[in-house]
């Protein structure tokens, strides 16, 4: 597992290397350059990533054995969902009201606080989703 970590590390260490070349040459052709980089990147990091998740699959399902609680496992993966999917949610929200509101405010400033209650609503998708995801993890 080591040495898979140490090959990640490095792929991306060689990456960061060749994008700061790239950018300090006067010669750079733009997407062909950045399709070759992503191209090399990929072609490196998926197998890597690959053969990381096949080596810990025997302890994955070692830890799996271990646990007795099934049911309780549905109930973190319930929490996380009502989390993650109103977070995505919420940011979806707040950048379309956002970018509205940056809009309106541009053609008239003294709507600032009404754009801004707007906004709120949409941030308050993740913390319902939050306090939700509270809610199930109070009964596990």
């Amino acid at each position: 597992m080591m040495i898979l970590l140490t090959l990640t590390f490095c792929v991306v260490v060689g990456t960061l290397t060749y994008g700061t070349i790239q950018k300090g040459k006067d010669e750079i052709s733009g997407k062909e350059k950045m399709r070759k980089a992503l191209k090399i990147n990929l072609s490196i990091f998926v197998p890597v990533v690959t053969a990381a998740l096949v080596m810990n699959i025997p302890s994955i399902a070692h830890a799996a054995e271990a646990t007795s609680a099934g049911a309780s496992g549905l109930g973190y993966l319930a929490a996380g969902l009502s989390t993650g999917l109103a977070t995505i949610g919420a940011g979806y929200a707040v950048g379309s009201v956002g970018s509205a509101a940056l809009g309106a405010v541009s053609e008239d400033p003294k709507i600032l606080g009404k754009t801004l209650i707007y906004v709120g609503l949409g941030e308050g998708i993740a913390i319902y989703g939050l306090i939700i995801s509270i809610m199930i993890l109070s009964r596990l």
